[in-house]
């Protein structure tokens, strides 16, 4: 499976832009997942539900299935998540799997950058930003693509592919 980062600051957009990228890149024939990484603790089911009480009751993994879609939840406790091919390797097999977040492992990504926020940008001093979109202009030694025009991001992605093949 090849994994594409998407990168940003908190508030950048990371998360609309791969909402407006998954159907173009589905309409293209892609299957692609996403791995969302957060750096709070998250709840995935809650108190009273089954699947929580099962946790709560020491079980390491807890499998959630439906008629229309299953999860697992797995407690890792305290400290750092799995490593990226552990992450991996619990996905189906698709075409693409795009990450947000992460932004320090060594794989090549798109950098999401909205200089308003007044953070610093990524791309000049991270060797695996092979992009960087924003909503401004941007002089960069990679290409700059509009965060407004999500049908020239996915087309890049798709060339990028294509290339890497």
């Amino acid at each position: 499976m090849r994994v594409l980062g998407v990168a940003g600051w908190s508030g950048s957009g990371k998360t609309t832009l791969i909402e407006r990228l998954l159907p173009r890149l589905a309409e293209a024939g892609l299957r692609v997942s996403v791995i969302k990484h957060s750096h709070h603790d998250i709840a995935l089911d809650a108190p009273g539900k089954d699947s929580h009480r099962h946790r709560m009751a020491g079980a390491a993994e807890v499998m959630v299935v439906s008629p229309y879609r299953w999860g697992v939840f797995a407690e890792v406790g305290e400290g750092a998540p799995p490593a990226l091919e552990v992450q991996l390797a619990r996905l189906a097999p698709v075409d693409l799997v795009l990450l947000e977040g992460q932004k320090g492992l060594d794989l090549p990504k798109i950098e999401v950058f909205r200089p308003s926020l007044g953070k610093p940008p990524r791309h000049p001093d991270d060797p695996w930003v092979i992009a960087v979109a924003s909503d401004a202009a941007l002089k960069s030694a990679v290409p700059c693509l509009s965060l407004d025009q999500p049908d020239a991001v996915a087309a890049f992605i798709l060339a990028w592919l294509e290339k890497e093949q």
